[in-house]
């Protein structure tokens, strides 16, 4: 038998190191979860209406970063009802000439199952345009235009425009439109002159204007502020007549005066008198003083005996003017003011019994009320945006749709109102070209009785909106100004642009015309611009000056909105060919010389002889001849002798008469004449020829001719036309032709021999 032994135990710590193999698993392929309302790690909230259900990835990761397989992680969103309008878009884009267009077709009313007997609904949706030039999309054309295409009476004196006057305010240049005067509430004023408009008025007058009133917090309730204002000039302080208003936003205001009766048009409306109404005109008739005039100021009112402004305008002004002698017409007061966008209202056919429309004058309110619910969405629904500007103003225009509803028992429920907004789209612009002829040339005549400078003028403007159905034709078109510049600018002395104003009158253009040029204004068709246009005339009566004319022509729409190409048409003057000297000598023959210029007395042309000549340059040089001297006098008689005093005697009387004739003329043309004339001059023919006294012997001689002025100092002008009393202008002194110079013979004077005439020109006052 064995023994056996057994050891003592003994704790053996043993490390396993583990090694992480496997990644993290789920235990289900999908998940699948409902939800009312959450966030997920802090995103937008849940919504029914925006999604329905999200479905997510998700990826587990252990301590060891293993990642697992993923998996889809669904989670529905349940519909939870609100109260309200739903299906009504956050923006509405309208495309510029897309007439009306639905703004909420999809709306729908919901009342989610709440226990409500409607008794009342109410739903009114705004369009906001106040920041849109003046409180609307007309800002189109300017004022002046707006009241052309109104039919306003055109007598109308503006008192606000570029004048000196004017010059002092600031105007608001960022709008598409017409200037809109600033005025600080402190300083800024400006006095009217009597000659723009006469201070005393009328019985009969309207006075109007675009006016927008900035509050001033801090002032007294009662504190004027001045829109118009006739005071005294000094001493006193009397106010004649004073026009103010108190509110902040655009509106057109209107007041005719048929003396006693005195009517305001607000935004085109008659403004219905109530006791509650603030002032709005201050007229207390004043007996007039001894030496006190009156001032007309716009924006405060002169106190005379101050000798300052006071009661301030804070706000802006445009299109101020007056009308004398008669008031406007309501319907050209109320298209004035006319905005060319709004809200369409639904058809009528679509009104339930029971409901009503209402909308403000301006259709940028509009309101559904009764008690159908069910209607009231099917007219919301219906209600629209139109915007009939060919071209209007980009941008966003804000809507508003508030609804509150009464159920039985007189119990509201809370509506949330809603934003949106219409997103004008900025319309293409159109191509406004102009094309005809780019130079044209004319003769001295020509300029002198007019030529019309655009003759084949064409004007074409195309509409870059391939989709435009509701737009103009190309025959309507229209433009609202053209203006022409001249380089460089006119010479009043002797250049005119001019329009006949019957056309002006029969297309109701008007037209500046100034030495830089001509400005066309006012909105009409473009066949009519171009009829304007063809019409305008140049004159110079001094064409020789120049070499051409060039002209520039640029057209717009819409107050320079939309501009054309620029036209350049070249005027050229076309100027006499000038023929040379040995031309005219070569092809002149005596007897086609005595035939154009016949002279005092007939002479034996065979013996003169042809110097060379001299040729009048553009002005009038001193002309003197160096000829050798003569042989000396040999063998001559008393009788020769004579003859030669005679002969010099006749000679240095015609050069004296034509002195002065020439001096008269002188003071009957002014310089730039004489030089017109000149530089019209063939002055190739223009010689002074001197015959000497031709020896035959040298015991004997003979007087065969000596120098004599053509005409004896007086031929027709250039033009042709002859007068007694300018047949010695200075468009027809000195002009020589060869050949032109005769003497008698003198059979005695066989042994004469003088020295050559000379032309002594120092009488020449040139």
């Amino acid at each position: 038998m064995s023994q056996s032994k057994h050891g003592i135990g003994a704790t053996v710590h043993i490390n396993v190191e583990d090694i992480n193999e496997y990644a993290p698993a789920f235990l289900e392929p999908a998940y699948v979860r409902q939800v009312d309302e959450g966030i997920i790690r802090n995103t937008d909230p849940l919504d029914y209406e925006k999604s329905h259900n999200h479905i997510l990835s998700v990826v587990a990761y252990d301590c060891g970063m293993k990642q697992s397989a993923p998996i889809m992680v669904t989670i529905k969103v349940n519909r939870i009802c609100k109260l309200g309008w739903k299906g009504i878009p956050e923006r509405v884009d309208y495309a510029p000439g897309s007439g009306k267009g639905e703004l909420f077709p999809a709306a729908q009313l919901k009342l989610c199952d709440v226990p409500c007997n409607v008794t009342n609904v109410q739903s009114k949706l705004t369009l906001s345009t106040s920041h849109i030039g003046k409180g609307c999309d007309r800002d189109t054309y300017s004022v002046q235009n707006q009241r052309k295409l109104c039919g306003a009476s055109s007598e109308s004196v503006e008192l606000l425009n570029s004048g000196e006057w004017t010059k002092t305010l600031s105007v608001d240049d960022g709008r598409d439109s017409d200037e809109m005067y600033e005025f600080d509430g402190v300083s800024s004023a400006v006095a009217i002159p009597n000659t723009v408009l006469n201070h005393g008025l009328a019985s009969t007058f309207t006075i109007s204007t675009w006016m927008k009133h900035k509050s001033q917090p801090h002032l007294d309730k009662h504190a004027k502020e001045h829109i118009l204002c006739s005071a005294d000039d000094h001493k006193m302080n009397r106010h004649h007549y004073a026009l103010f208003v108190c509110d902040n936003e655009w509106h057109h205001y209107a007041v005719s005066v048929q003396f006693p009766e005195v009517q305001l048009y607000v935004d085109g409306s008659l403004f219905k008198s109530e006791k509650k109404n603030p002032e709005v005109i201050d007229d207390w008739p004043l007996h007039p003083t001894k030496d006190i005039n009156t001032t007309l100021t716009v924006g405060a009112c002169w106190q005379g005996s101050e000798n300052k402004m006071k009661h301030h305008l804070r706000g802006y002004l445009a299109g101020l003017s007056v009308l004398l002698g008669q008031t406007e017409k309501p319907h050209v007061l109320a298209c004035l003011h006319k905005c060319k966008e709004s809200l369409e209202v639904p058809a009528m056919e679509l009104l339930e019994p029971g409901m009503e429309l209402l909308t403000n004058s301006d259709l940028t309110d509009l309101s559904v009320e009764g008690n159908n619910l069910t209607n009231l969405e099917v007219l919301v629904k219906k209600i629209g945006y139109a915007n009939s500007r060919e071209f209007p103003t980009p941008g966003r225009r804000n809507l508003r749709l508030t609804t509150s509803i009464i159920c039985e028992h007189n119990h509201p429920l809370k509506i949330p109102p809603v934003e949106s907004y219409v997103m004008v789209l900025q319309a293409q612009q159109p191509s406004i070209t102009i094309v005809g002829t780019t130079s044209v040339a004319r003769e001295y005549h020509d300029f002198r009785q007019g030529v019309r400078v655009f003759t084949d003028l064409h004007i074409t403007m195309q509409p870059t909106i391939s989709s435009w159905k509701h737009s103009e034709s190309i025959g309507d078109k229209k433009l609202d100004s053209c203006v022409v510049s001249v380089y460089p600018s006119l010479n009043p002395d002797h250049e005119t642009m001019s329009i006949p104003d019957k056309v002006l009158t029969q297309l109701e253009i008007s037209a500046k015309i100034s030495k830089d040029g001509a400005t066309l204004s006012g909105s009409d068709l473009l066949y009519n611009y171009e009829e304007a246009l063809r019409q305008i005339q140049y004159t110079n009566q001094k064409p020789a000056y120049y070499l051409n004319r060039v002209f520039k022509l640029v057209c717009s729409e819409m107050n320079g909105r939309f501009l054309s190409n620029e036209y350049v048409q070249t005027l050229t003057v076309i100027h006499p060919r000038v023929v040379s000297a040995s031309t005219a000598q070569e092809s002149a023959t005596p007897e086609t010389i005595a035939a154009v210029h016949p002279a005092h007395a007939q002479i034996a042309v065979h013996q003169v002889e042809m110097n060379p000549h001299a040729i009048v340059n553009h002005y009038l040089e001193s002309i003197s001849s160096d000829h050798s001297a003569s042989p000396a006098f040999v063998g001559g008689s008393h009788v020769v002798t004579v003859m030669l005093v005679v002969c010099v005697g006749f000679l240095l009387l015609l050069m004296v008469v034509g002195a002065l004739r020439i001096h008269s003329a002188h003071h009957r043309a002014t310089q730039e004449e004489i030089a017109d004339a000149e530089m019209a001059w063939d002055d190739s023919a223009l010689t002074i020829t001197v015959n000497p006294m031709e020896q035959i012997n040298g015991s004997g001689g003979k007087l065969s001719g000596v120098s004599s002025l053509d005409k004896s100092l007086g031929h027709e002008d250039d033009d042709g036309d002859e007068d007694d009393d300018n047949s010695s202008d200075d468009n027809s002194s000195y002009h020589d032709e060869d050949g032109d110079s005769s003497e008698e013979e003198d059979a005695h004077a066989s042994s004469c021999k003088v020295k050559d005439l000379e032309w002594d020109n120092s009488t020449l006052a040139i």
